[in-house]
């Protein structure tokens, strides 16, 4: 039987929130979508264990760009190639009717053969279904004006800024808004500074001019004096790698005529899918934290840099996405041993 390395998300046992449950199966829909695209993490299976807890079995990626712009500094090359494959995983996913919601550095993920994909559609939406009262589970420093005003919860317009806000920190080594003083990054600072939004040029002689202008661009505080889709921030991209006289990478997007095979995603769905259980459902009667709703997941992968600085000898290696009460479980293994480990044999 053949066996390879996978990542399994598991959802808790004891999550009982329909909100957390939807946008559990939101993301394994939407992966089923567009898993194809070549720049976009592929996902071989969900269901629910044994145990009643949902997962999704998904394509094992050893690392991501989380911390690495952080640490080095990326080459403008990478940096043009890896915006060109992202802004193609976008543009299939607007032409499919869906949009992201949460693009950033750390839901680009580097898989075995050192290629970029997208991840973590846990939070996507229809275009078609977005309303103003949903919630906004964003990451602050790489979100859009008017979706920090709460004016939209996401549109192409807003998901071009943000992939362009994605584009400048992989440049810059930090967030577009950030400052390097401590204690002057705190969420509301940085929605004062986003709702501003005016753009400052990257700080590296390696950058051309005509690449600042594109980030600029696709970074305007009026959604109308952007680029007006995910494929034309990608052509603009392309004519900096020209200019710069590297190759060209190609943008993959689906034909004009193609269209999303099966029936579409429905994320208002927030039932347990899979066979049913003979057993019961046990009555947990431990008192819930407060806000451990979908409200909590509100976050962004720098909380270090966007609240108070922790005290004590082990604050610094708290793990901000755990720190936000995101509690999927990832775990890594061949894939017969994680299917029996989420109870599937």
């Amino acid at each position: 039987m053949p066996r390879r390395n996978v990542a399994v998300k598991v959802m808790p046992s004891d999550v009982r929130d329909p909100e957390l449950r939807r946008m559990f199966n939101a993301e394994a829909d939407v992966l089923a979508h567009l898993s194809a695209h070549p720049a976009i993490v592929t996902v071989y299976q969900a269901g629910i264990s044994a145990d009643g807890r949902p997962y999704i079995v998904m394509e094992y990626c050893p690392g991501s760009l989380a911390q690495r712009y952080r640490l080095e500094r990326i080459p403008v090359e990478e940096v043009l190639s890896t915006g060109v494959r992202m802004a193609g995983a976008l543009e299939s996913a607007h032409r499919a009717g869906l949009v992201h919601r949460d693009v950033k550095p750390s839901n680009i993920l580097i898989t075995t053969f050192g290629a970029p994909v997208l991840a973590d559609f846990g939070i996507s939406s229809s275009l078609l279904r977005l309303e103003a009262e949903e919630v906004l589970a964003m990451s602050i420093p790489w979100s859009a004006p008017e979706v920090i005003a709460e004016q939209t919860a996401g549109t192409i317009s807003s998901e071009v800024w943000s992939l362009g806000a994605t584009v400048y920190s992989l440049l810059a080594g930090h967030s577009p808004f950030e400052r390097r003083e401590r204690g002057q990054n705190t969420k509301e600072q940085l929605r004062r500074r986003i709702a501003r939004a005016a753009y400052t040029d990257i700080p590296r002689t390696d950058v051309p001019a005509s690449l600042q202008v594109a980030l600029a661009t696709a970074m305007a505080r009026d959604p109308g004096k952007r680029v007006d889709s995910a494929r034309a921030f990608a052509e603009a991209l392309q004519r900096v790698q020209a200019e710069l006289g590297l190759s060209i990478t190609r943008l993959e997007i689906p034909d004009e005529e193609w269209a999303p095979a099966g029936a579409p995603v429905d994320f208002a769905d927030s039932s347990l899918r899979g066979p049913v259980r003979s057993q019961l459902e046990r009555d947990d009667r431990r008192k819930r934290r407060p806000g451990a709703d979908v409200t909590s997941l509100a976050r962004d992968e720098d909380t270090d840099i966007s609240t108070p600085v922790a005290r004590g000898p082990r604050a610094s290696t708290a793990v901000p996405w755990i720190a936000a009460g995101l509690s999927f479980v990832v775990a890594v293994g061949a894939v017969i041993g994680a299917l029996w480990a989420v109870g599937v044999f």
